[in-house]
């Protein structure tokens, strides 16, 4: 069992003075240190040549301007530390300081190492730590890698070894900022924790599942980096398939961290492999051209955004139908969806029920709609349930409701954020919302069919024009079943 407490800790950030650290992580230490947990120091690591009160202005221009407060205690507890990953000799310095913060703070020599840097120096970085000494320690060790976990499986078995060879499974965090939302937690909560949707939470009532995450964004100044990853790897390889094995996981027998991951293992397993022919039926690859955005904004395709080759064949966009081949889910369709430059911002899940196999009320006035409940992830956080009921005619025709929940759709301040929850769990040493080695295996498993199959088949990108919801090939897809992608809704805001 894990502790529930926040132990104090030494956090040595790798990539320092990068977007991630800047954007969500310093606000996210922030606010752990203003609910007042275990005390903790941070050693800032990147290559340029600052100092700590350079470095201490940078952390402090990453926080929000509203607070008024003394934020001095805050940003003392950051030192800077210029580090070239490669160079081994120069972590000994590295050492001497943690060191002296362990015993300046009483940390009790725990330590947390954040990898917030490209994928291709967490092996580098690892062994040096080793080398030097900074893993053998008299608290605990943990390791947080970002994603992508690899290339490939192989180039992902390969990393793998490498980390292992110096913190055990239990010490590795692989985080996955999707499983930080307050509405991915829930998942599990609306599942088992309410009669009523888990005794029909199967096959003999469900139709199919709908699993969509969109953005309005296009690639912006990560051009570079995601002509060489493009949509399958940056959403569909974690995010997607996170989601995916959370909603069709079976109960866990204990709220325990390992059964947790069991369960969400088992989804991943059962998976139907991709076959070249069931790519080509089953999957779209679409990329974006130029086209105008619901806000009215021209903006430019894909080919045309900056440092990418006017030929690119990389998707911004992939829709899937999946098949779970289990007890539970056989014969159930699990669309997936992910697309950048899109008509809305939105992450949700749609559950849609089967119809009643007669029914009476067919209505004159409004089309009868089947039974949804859809998880609005974000940016609204919350539940609605889709329903039909008598219509105000003297006829019996009925009419579709809706009954919502919203988490934060109030002016309250929301709870905390995705890498807030995230850090505080390691922090308390709980990997329950990390991936384990085999859920990543068996994901990379899995993309790896579909890579193998576009490659051999040479697959061409469907277009769609930026400000729609993707290609046609993506509608055709439901189509073909009988079914439609449900419009992404917006929660009312009463």
């Amino acid at each position: 069992m894990h502790n529930e407490t926040q132990q104090p800790t030494a956090i040595l950030l790798f990539g320092a003075t990068g977007d991630l650290a800047h954007r969500k992580l310093y606000p996210a230490l922030y606010e752990i240190y203003k609910k007042n947990q275990a005390p903790f120091a941070v050693i800032g690591m990147a290559r340029r040549p600052w100092d700590h009160d350079r470095y201490r202005e940078y952390v402090h221009s990453a926080l929000a301007e509203n607070g008024k407060e003394d934020r001095n205690d805050f940003l003392n507890r950051f030192y800077y530390y210029s580090l070239d990953v490669n160079n081994t000799e120069a972590y000994r310095g590295l050492k001497d300081l943690a060191e002296r913060l362990d015993r300046e703070y009483g940390l009790g020599g725990n330590r947390l190492f954040y990898l917030a840097l490209a994928p291709e120096f967490f092996g580098t970085v690892t062994l040096n730590l080793q080398a030097s000494g900074l893993t053998e320690t008299a608290g605990f060790k943990r390791l947080i890698i970002e994603k992508p976990f690899g290339r490939d499986l192989k180039s992902a078995e390969a990393l793998n070894a490498t980390i292992q060879s110096v913190f055990g499974e239990n010490e590795i965090y692989r985080i996955d900022h999707y499983l930080g939302k307050e509405m991915v937690q829930n998942i599990q909560v609306i599942r088992f924790a309410n009669p009523i949707f888990e005794s029909i939470w199967n096959n003999r009532y469900i139709s199919n599942v709908q699993i969509t995450a969109s953005e309005t964004l296009g690639v912006g100044e990560r051009a570079g980096y995601y002509d060489r990853t493009g949509a399958l790897l940056d959403m569909v390889q974690n995010h997607l398939l996170q989601m995916t094995a959370l909603t069709a996981m079976e109960p866990p027998s204990r709220l325990e961290t390992e059964d947790i991951r069991d369960e969400k293992v088992k989804v991943l397993r059962s998976i139907r492999p991709v076959t070249v022919e069931s790519a080509r039926r089953d999957i779209v690859k679409g990329q974006y051209t130029k086209g105008v955005l619901p806000s009215g904004e021209s903006v430019p395709g894909y080919r045309e955004e900056e440092n990418v080759p006017e030929n690119s064949e990389t998707e911004t966009f992939v829709a899937a139908k999946l098949f779970i081949d289990n007890f539970r889910w056989a014969g159930v369709p699990f669309y997936i969806r992910t697309g950048k430059r899109m008509a809305v911002k939105s992450t949700q899940i749609v559950i849609q029920f089967k119809d009643v196999p007669l029914n009476p009320y067919t209505s004159t006035f409004f089309a009868q709609e089947p039974n949804l409940l859809v998880i609005h992830v974000q940016p609204d956080e919350g539940l609605s349930l889709k329903l039909n009921a008598k219509a105000f005619t003297h006829k019996w025709d009925s009419k579709p409701i809706t009954l919502e929940y919203c988490n934060n759709c109030s002016d309250v301040l929301g709870g905390p954020d995705a890498y807030e929850r995230l850090l505080g769990d390691c922090l308390r040493g709980d990997s329950t919302n990390f991936t384990r080695w085999d859920e990543v295996a068996l994901s990379w498993q899995f993309v790896e069919g579909i890579m193998t199959a576009w490659k051999e088949t040479n697959t061409p990108v469907r277009f769609y024009p930026a400000g729609s919801m993707g290609p046609a090939e993506s509608d055709a897809l439901l189509a073909r079943d009988g079914f439609h992608w449900w419009p992404l809704t917006r929660i009312n805001k009463h």
